[in-house]
This record gives C-alpha cells, sequence and structure tokens, in this order.
C-alpha cells in the first residue's frame, strides 16, 4: 500500500528532473573542455550554480563518476579525471562529444573502430548469423533503399543503426555485440548534426545490401571486404562534411 501522500509521489520525478537537468548541463561542459582536467568542482558552488539540494548533486556526480569522468574526494571535492581515463566508450559520454567543439575528431576516432571492428564482425556473421538475423538484415537492407530518397534520413537511420547492430550480434562474439549502442551512437550523431548529405550516399546504400547477401550466402570473405567499404565510405564522407 502506498503510504506517500500527493507530495511525496511527486517528489521523486521532480528529483529525477533536477538530476537530469544538472547532469545535462554538467557533463557536456566538462567533455566540452569548459572544465580542463584538473578541475575542482566543489559541491557547495555546484548546489548554487543549479539551485538544487546537496543530494541532487551527489546524484549527479555518482553518474558522472561512473563514467570516470570525475573523482569525488572528502576535502578537496569533484576533480575533473584526465580525458584518456573517461569511459569513452559510454553512449552518453559519445553523444555528449558529437554534441560539442571536438566533434570531427570524435566522429573520426569512432568511425577508424568501426572500421577495426565491424568488418571482422560481418565475416563471422556470415559464419554464424541465423536464418532470422539473415532474414532481419535483409528487411533492413531493403528498408534502407526505400528510405534512402527523399531526405527521408530519420526514417533511414531507424533501418541503419537496426542493420549495423544485428551484423554485429550475428557475429556470434559478445564484445562485439556490446558495441552496438557505440555504433548507434555515432551513426544518430552523424544525422543529428547534420554530418551526411541530405540522402545517403548510394554507393553505401547499395554495400549495405551486398553484406546482406554475402551474410545469407555465408561468404565471410565478402562480408567483410563490403562492410569495409562502407566504414571506409563514411570516412571520406568525413573529410567533406567535417573537415
Amino acid at each position: 500500500m502506498d503510504e506517500q501522500g500527493p507530495e511525496g509521489r511527486g517528489q521523486r520525478p521532480r528529483a529525477r528532473g533536477l538530476h537530469d537537468r544538472v547532469l545535462e548541463s554538467l557533463g557536456p561542459a566538462i567533455t566540452a573542455g569548459d572544465y580542463p582536467p584538473g578541475t575542482v568542482l566543489r559541491t557547495d558552488e555546484l548546489e548554487r550554480r543549479y539551485d538544487v539540494s546537496r543530494t541532487v548533486v551527489r546524484e549527479a556526480v555518482r553518474v558522472l563518476e561512473s563514467m570516470h569522468l570525475v573523482e569525488s574526494r572528502r576535502r578537496v571535492g569533484v576533480t575533473v579525471r584526465p580525458t584518456e581515463e573517461w569511459d569513452v566508450f559510454d553512449p552518453q559520454v559519445i553523444r555528449w562529444r558529437l554534441a560539442g567543439p571536438d566533434r570531427p575528431r570524435q566522429l573520426r576516432s569512432l568511425t577508424a573502430l568501426r572500421s577495426a571492428i565491424e568488418p571482422a564482425a560481418a565475416g563471422l556473421a556470415a559464419e554464424h548469423a541465423t536464418p532470422e538475423q539473415c532474414a532481419e538484415l535483409t528487411g533492413h537492407a531493403l528498408n534502407m533503399v526505400a528510405t534512402s530518397r527523399g531526405q527521408q534520413l530519420p526514417a533511414y537511420l531507424v533501418h541503419d543503426v537496426a542493420f549495423h547492430r544485428v551484423v554485429l550480434r550475428a557475429s556470434g562474439n559478445e564484445m562485439f555485440a556490446r558495441l552496438g549502442d557505440v555504433v548507434a551512437e555515432v551513426l544518430t550523431g552523424r544525422t543529428q548534426h547534420r554530418v551526411m548529405f541530405s540522402d545517403p550516399d548510394p554507393e553505401a546504400v547499395t554495400l549495405h545490401v551486398r553484406v546482406a547477401e554475402a551474410v545469407r550466402a555465408g561468404d565471410a570473405e565478402a562480408a567483410e571486404r563490403y562492410t569495409k567499404e562502407i566504414t571506409l565510405g563514411a570516412l571520406r564522407e568525413l573529410d567533406i562534411l567535417a573537415p
């Protein structure tokens, strides 16, 4: 039985909203370099700046600590950690960095990661994909073709993200599969920040279809080759759109 009155029931959502507000301001500020590594953020100053309670600040700091963006020590405060210690695979960290001034370099770094990982994952998918996963790949590839014209980037993105998640999952390698969120953030950020042409590159769309066909045919060499071409094409687009 809920013993809380209307005020009690409303406090938790409100606290969560305040926590999110602090997090969505402080996190991007740290990743954008507004608070360089070594900067000490005092809890009492954060309370005044955001007009929130100490509990709300501590909850936000705990999340930032889990991302290795900061460390909190008694009598010192909250210290911004060196960039090389950040959890750069955390989807939220990727999202914040893509929204900041370092976007071009971040996109190149993540696309280089894709270029190293996804071709190998596609080759493994050709060897291990289930009939259901092959059908999923084909379906998403065909939907990418259907939404690749007429400036339908949001609809195209849905199938593009789903396609690459299936490839990573179908590889049978749990490490590759866990990178699905990373790839999703790269593709989403590229679209949201307009680092794509108004219509996707027709060659890239065709290559996705060929990857699906190669996986279904069990042709690991072709699946790997076509996926490599996709990621290299993405790097070439960055040279044009995010120099």
